[in-house]
């Protein structure tokens, strides 16, 4: 079992972390390169959305400018599963993607990953990333895993090899792996569950991320680019969990804000009410994350409330299993109502690939079982969803997104 070598009490490390929160609000010329490089980080709002939540920004990074609302592309273990990073530039338009630190941890490891100066170079992406923390997946292997206040004890699911996660390895790891926007560790409660467990789970997640900003403040970036840690508010669907979870991290003072613990099987509208409640109190001058999240319905619901950032696999995992997304509605392309349409899969859509394959041709990619028709379908997806956001941004600039959305998501709620 990997072991982490932070000796530090939890009554200790509470007491820094307040400490180190007077230093953010008053003495930037006292700060660690950490948060300097943090505090560096610019979030622009350049317009709000005179009838809703919705607002464009700029984020700026060391590695490039993203502009918000954005969408990122799962690229859980060094890859968009299927897509070339030549494609994800030229065919996709993606600002920023997201690696997995539970995934990248076990495969191809820490020491691959430092011998080659983090997962940028080991990759060949030269544009932002973001790291989960790796909770959730560790919390999802659910009889493989046992949480303490120090961590989390798991099995992999490759070897069924025993590790340790802790706030600060987490960090450490993610201090490797190069990511330049982190995630403190998290857990992440289970839907449905009962109030008192999604209390202790709402305390775990808040004393662990005082280990972690403090772990974060100890240590520099490895390979000369500023890491930028979000904390995640949790909670289930408690409004009041909800509300103290906001505050906590809001108190934090870091670079930006997270949302997790949504689209885990909650009714879509539970999901929204929950984002209403916790915008109320996260800070408007930082980016807030909704993590894992979701259908092109549940974006633009979402961005209406003020969310600046999302990632999910669904376009990429539905794609491989022929549902494809478009501006007119969703398509089965396994249906054998397409086995003899020899019309482009969107004739208008985002992406060259859409426009030049028709919907009879992938439809026997994708019931042939050929790799290429799982390439096309989530170069498709992939590309429509951040053309759709960035036609979210286009709209709120104009001052009539309301009427668009309201339209989008008419058309995309159909079934073709």
């Amino acid at each position: 079992m990997q072991k982490d070598t932070a000796e530090i009490s939890i009554i200790n490390l509470s007491t820094a972390s307040k400490k180190l929160i007077l230093i953010l609000q008053g003495m930037t010329n006292e700060l660690p390169l950490s948060f300097q490089n943090g505090r560096n980080l610019m979030f622009e709002i350049r317009s709000r959305d005179k009838d809703t939540k919705a607002r464009t920004g700029i984020l700026k990074t060391s590695r490039g400018d993203i502009q918000t609302p954005v969408f990122m592309p799962v690229g859980t273990a060094g890859t968009v599963k299927g897509i070339l990073q030549q494609d994800l530039d030229e065919e996709i338009g993606a600002e920023i993607i997201l690696g997995n630190t539970y995934h990248l941890y076990l495969r191809p490891g820490t020491e691959i990953l430092k011998a080659c100066r983090g997962l940028h170079e080991f990759m060949g992406w030269g544009r932002p990333i973001l790291t989960d923390s790796g909770g959730y997946q560790v919390f999802s292997l659910s009889g493989n895993r046992k949480l303490t206040e120090e961590g989390a004890i798991f099995r992999s699911h490759i070897d069924g090899s025993k590790h340790f996660f802790s706030p600060e390895n987490t960090i450490d790891i993610q201090r490797i792996i190069g990511a330049d926007i982190i995630m403190a560790l998290d857990e992440c409660a289970p839907f449905p569950c009962d109030y008192r467990y999604a209390k202790k789970s709402v305390e775990l997640t808040h004393k662990w991320l005082d280990r972690a900003v403090l772990r974060y403040a100890q240590t520099e970036p490895l390979w000369g680019t500023g890491q930028l840690l979000f904390p995640i508010v949790q909670g289930s669907v408690f409004d009041d969990l909800r509300k103290i979870s906001a505050e906590k991290i809001a108190s934090a003072s870091l670079p930006g804000n997270a949302i997790g613990g949504l689209s885990v099987g909650e009714p879509a509208e539970e999901m929204y009410r929950i984002i209403e409640i916790v915008n109320e109190i996260l800070p408007e001058d930082k980016p807030r994350y909704l993590m894992g999240v979701g259908t092109p319905v549940n974006i633009l619901e979402a961005i209406e409330r003020g969310i600046d950032m999302f990632d999910c696999v669904m376009p990429t995992r539905n794609g491989r299993n022929g549902m494809l997304f478009t501006g007119e509605g969703v398509i089965n392309i396994r249906n054998r109502k397409w086995i003899d349409d020899f019309s482009p899969i969107d004739s208008n859509g985002p992406s060259r690939i859409s426009r030049h394959y028709s919907k009879a041709y992938l439809r026997h990619l994708i019931i042939s079982g050929e790799i290429l028709g799982a390439q096309i379908a989530s170069i498709h997806n992939l590309a429509f969803y951040i053309t759709m956001v960035k036609e979210a941004r286009k709209k709120i600039e104009e001052g009539s997104f309301r009427k668009w959305k309201d339209t989008m998501i008419k058309k995309l709620s159909a079934r073709l």
